[in-house]
């Protein structure tokens, strides 16, 4: 029990801190909850360029094929791709996540001009080392596109100061 506490405080990045959190619900249905990691000073709106860590506690089972293929269709609304690059990205993404099951905590890791790096349970289970992948995989949360503009401002509220939307 203390390792599970110990692991849901613990930071995923030295020096970041917890700028907020949020639910995605479906038709009422919890799906999962996001929490989003961020340095001192993060600018929302050049997330890209800035190391953050998500993860995402799931509240229903996936497979890794399902969430690809959902993270490619919302990924298109943050930026442009080639058919090309989808292909790729949605067979780099199949083999980098793994299945999920409800409970299962996932933490992705956007590195700026590098890449994605995602974890479970403290050890990584795959990469995608491609940095608009990553840059526009993340947008799927903190993009002004996002389709859960409400999630968002949630996992952005820390980072927001007084008298700022």
């Amino acid at each position: 029990m203390a390792q599970a506490a110990e692991s849901a405080t613990a930071t995923p990045l030295s020096g970041v801190r917890l700028a907020g959190q949020g639910v995605l619900r479906f038709l009422g249905f919890e799906i999962y909850r996001a929490r989003l990691w961020v340095h001192p000073g993060f600018d929302a709106d050049n997330y890209g360029a800035q190391p953050l860590a998500l993860e995402l506690t799931y509240h229903r089972d996936f497979t890794a094929e399902a969430i690809a293929k959902r993270s490619l269709e919302e990924m298109r609304r943050v930026g442009t791709f080639t058919p090309q690059q989808a292909t790729r990205w949605q067979q780099a993404l199949k083999a980098a996540l793994p299945d999920v099951k409800s409970g299962d905590r996932l933490l992705g890791i956007h590195q700026p001009g590098v890449g994605a790096v995602f974890k479970m349970a403290g050890r990584v289970v795959g990469e995608v080392p491609d940095a608009e992948f990553s840059r526009l995989f993340f947008g799927i949360w903190l993009s002004p596109q996002t389709s859960e503009p409400g999630l968002r401002q949630e996992l952005l509220a820390a980072t927001r100061t007084a008298g700022q939307p």
